[in-house]
């Protein structure tokens, strides 16, 4: 019997990252044929803060691809990339860069929200995950998906897995050579064994996912 590592991580580096890797390598054998037949994961980390977060928001139901390219462009036309000065751009700006309608309405509640006082992500560095998710959660567009993508790679909480996330669960219906594709809820039961070590999983997950793209655009994060 395999007992689990107790961990009190505030943030994941890449010493714990390694520490993960090898505590799910023990816990999980298809976990660790990954970590064999493809080596260690990206760190995949994000500054903390506005850009971010509106880049997470481009990333919602798109491609990484296409959304970076939306970002990208916005990268080149506000400088710097402030909700101050995110809020000049009107709609036909924005629609021109690659902003659908529905993701206008949302970035610019996050930047009204911001330059408002409503909300503050340098405190929100300082938060528990609930407290995090609540704030994050009251904003229009913003729902788990993109809270735990923002936990998991701007704030690096070790234990946050994005259940509904689709390149998880391809991967893992591959990984576990499952006759379908997980639902949301089953990705969560799966990743209980997973735990305190869920955020390393989740890219080692990807790590996979994307190694079984064939260099086609493919859309990792739902």
């Amino acid at each position: 019997m395999i007992l689990k590592e107790t961990v009190e991580l505030k943030l994941l580096t890449q010493e714990s990252l390694t520490r993960g890797l090898i505590a799910l390598a023990k816990l999980d054998s298809d976990l660790a044929h990954i970590l064999e037949t493809l080596g260690n994961p990206p760190m995949w980390e994000r500054e903390a803060g506005f850009p971010t977060l509106l880049r997470i928001i481009l990333e919602q139901q798109v491609s990484l691809a296409a959304a970076r390219a939306v970002f990208n462009r916005l990268c080149g036309i506000v400088i710097p990339l402030t909700p101050e000065n995110f809020l000049i751009l009107d709609d036909v700006q924005l629609k021109t860069i690659g902003f659908s309608r529905q993701k206008i309405l949302y970035c610019r509640g996050i930047a009204d929200a911001i330059t408002s006082g409503q909300l503050d992500l340098t405190k929100l560095e300082t938060m528990d995950e609930t407290t995090i998710r609540s704030e994050l959660k009251r904003l229009k567009g913003i729902g788990d998906w993109t809270v735990d993508i923002y936990l998991l790679m701007a704030l690096q909480h070790p234990d946050v897995f994005p259940k509904g996330d689709l390149g998880l669960l391809i991967a893992t219906q591959k990984l576990k050579k499952l006759a379908a594709r997980p639902t949301p809820a089953e990705l969560e039961a799966i990743a209980e064994n997973w735990r305190p070590w869920r955020a390393v999983a989740a890219r080692l997950l990807w790590h996979y996912y994307l190694s079984n793209a064939n260099g086609k655009s493919v859309t990792v994060y739902q």
